[in-house]
Formats: structure tokens, C-alpha cells, sequence
């Protein structure tokens, strides 16, 4: 019986003694943080998407409150009006940033880009990427297995399962880049939002020449030029047999779409030019 006492207090005293230990060690390494920081997390969306470049909402709050200059922080979710409130309550100056949106750059749906194979493999993007090309003769194009999908928090990205490719809703995209690091054969990228949601961009990818590209894909670009030539304002590009229409130069006048003789061009949010207007600009 007193053997069982003696082992009781033993070892009370031991748990005792480790606990003023741990006591005394934590406050001897205590760092004092900043109460800024709570705060401005409370500001921030809370989305804890990583689209930031920081490893969630507190990391990126803590970074906003350590670092005098703050320009080259953003937070996507939250966009412009979060970014000049937390610099306003820091009374530092954010950086004014394009909306962007995320944007799907293949155009080869079902009709378009005809299976060559079955694919019976786990239905992942990552995976059948690594595996083969793809279930068309096109290895460029959206595999549709959904990668970002699962990738998107905001449910802004789906496939659509008539055509077989990743369509983005504009209105809940928060441009977090999420979808863009998922997707292994790099077709979605993040373009400059315009008002209403309008865009006009290059749906291909595929840097084979154009004979190539036609066997393909039917809505490929095949880099024939046409559209550079009769852009007036320098936005479009042609290298290694792919246009490309920087977002910044374009000025949504359409010249380029009725120009494209694939198709490949896409327009979002605009009517197309009268017949007269067309024939004018051949």
C-alpha cells in the first residue's frame, strides 16, 4: 500500500515539476505578436485559398503588418476595396491591381476535337497527363477530367459535359490561381476582367504548325497571321504557330474574330460585327 502511495506522489511531483518547467521555458521563448495581426485577418476574405503566395489568411495578415512596403502583396479574393482598407488601417499604400479572371484556352470540344482512344484510367487531369496525350490527337488540348474542379473553392469552374471542356463562371472567379496550377497542360491562365465580364482571346494552345493542328483540332490556331495584320492597336502576336492577344493592348474591337479562319479567336460578352463593318476590314 505505501508503495503505491510513494509511486502516486512520485509521480504528481514529476508532473508538477514538467509543468513549471514548460512554464518557465515558454515564457523565456515567448515572442510578443503583433494584435494587428488579428485584425487584419478579421479584414481579409478568409477564403484561405493560397492565391496570395502565403500559406493561408494569417500569414498573409502577418506579412501585410511586417513589411513597410506592401506593393507587391495581393489578395485576390478580396480584391482592391479589401487590399486599400487593410492599407488604410496600416497606413501604408496598396498596389491598385487589374481584376482578373480566370480563362479556359482550348476551343476543341467534342464536335470539334474527335476521339482517337478511350482513356480507362483514374479520371485525373495530373495523372492521364503524365500517362499519354490525351483521348484526341491533340496534345494540347483540355483533358476535361476535372482537376480544377476540384482545384476551385468558389465553385466558379466546371466541365461541361456536351463539349468535354472547363468553362469558367466570370462572376464567381476571384482569380486565385488555383485552377491555373491544377491544370497540367497550362491552358487556363489569368486575363485582365473587362466590364460586363467581355473578353476576346486566343482558345488554342497548340504550338504545331497548322496542317497539324487542322488534323487535330478543327477550332486550333494555325498561326496564319491574319489576325496580327488586321490588329490595329499591336495586341496580337504570332510565335511558334500560336496567336496570342495580350489583354492589355486589346481594345475589344473584333477586327481579329472575323479574320480568324479556324474560329480559334473567341469573343465573350460581344456581339459580332455587322456584316458591313466585316467586309470593310477584309
Amino acid at each position: 500500500m505505501n508503495t503505491l502511495i510513494y509511486t502516486i506522489l512520485i509521480l504528481c511531483a514529476i508532473g508538477v515539476g514538467a509543468a513549471l518547467i514548460l512554464y518557465f521555458v515558454a515564457r523565456a521563448f515567448h515572442v510578443e505578436e503583433d494584435p494587428r495581426i488579428d485584425d487584419v485577418e478579421k479584414m481579409l476574405p478568409g477564403a484561405n485559398c493560397g492565391g496570395c503566395g502565403f500559406a493561408g489568411c494569417r500569414a498573409f495578415a502577418q506579412a501585410m503588418v511586417e513589411r513597410d512596403d506592401i506593393s507587391e502583396l495581393y489578395c485576390a479574393v478580396g480584391g482592391g476595396d479589401c487590399m486599400k482598407s487593410v492599407a488604410s488601417y496600416l497606413g501604408k499604400v496598396a498596389a491598385e491591381k487589374q481584376p482578373m479572371t480566370a480563362t479556359v484556352r482550348c476551343g476543341g470540344s467534342c464536335d470539334k476535337r474527335p476521339r482517337t482512344t478511350t482513356y480507362a484510367g483514374t479520371r485525373s487531369c495530373a495523372i492521364a497527363s503524365a500517362t499519354y496525350i490525351g483521348e484526341t490527337n491533340c496534345a494540347y488540348g483540355c483533358l476535361g477530367y476535372g482537376d480544377c474542379v476540384e482545384a476551385c473553392a468558389f465553385g466558379a469552374i466546371r466541365v461541361n459535359p456536351e463539349t468535354g471542356l472547363a468553362e469558367v463562371d466570370a462572376d464567381k472567379c476571384t482569380a486565385c490561381g488555383a485552377c491555373v496550377s491544377a491544370c497540367p497542360k497550362g491552358i487556363i491562365e489569368l486575363r485582365k476582367r473587362w466590364p460586363k465580364n467581355r473578353a476576346i482571346y486566343v482558345s488554342c494552345v497548340s504550338k504545331d504548325k497548322g496542317a497539324v493542328t487542322m488534323k487535330a483540332c478543327k477550332a486550333g490556331c494555325i498561326g496564319c497571321g491574319k489576325c496580327a495584320k488586321v490588329c490595329e492597336f499591336g495586341a496580337i502576336t504570332v510565335e511558334n504557330n500560336l496567336a496570342f492577344i495580350d489583354s492589355a493592348k486589346c481594345r475589344l474591337c473584333r477586327k481579329c474574330v472575323a479574320e480568324c479562319p479556324t474560329a480559334a479567336i473567341k469573343m465573350i460578352g460581344l456581339a459580332p460585327l455587322p456584316p458591313k463593318e466585316k467586309t470593310e476590314n477584309q
